[in-house]
């Protein structure tokens, strides 16, 4: 993921920080408890799309 897109990229819902998470290739928002995936290098930033982890989700862990 492209340090600069991350930089820019926000939670379409809280507008927080997003992390990546290289071994799912999601984008996390922490705040929201919401993974976005990233298919083919384009994160996909849809609420419907993202996946909700659970609060002992390794996707988590800082």
């Amino acid at each position: 993921m492209d340090t600069k897109l991350l930089d820019i990229l926000a939670c379409p819902i809280c507008k927080g920080p997003l992390q990546f998470h290289r071994p799912t290739q999601e984008l996390v928002c922490r705040a929201d408890r919401l993974a976005y995936p990233v298919r083919d290098e384009i994160p996909v930033m849809l609420e419907e799309e993202a996946r909700k982890l659970a609060v002992d989700d390794p996707a988590l862990a800082k």
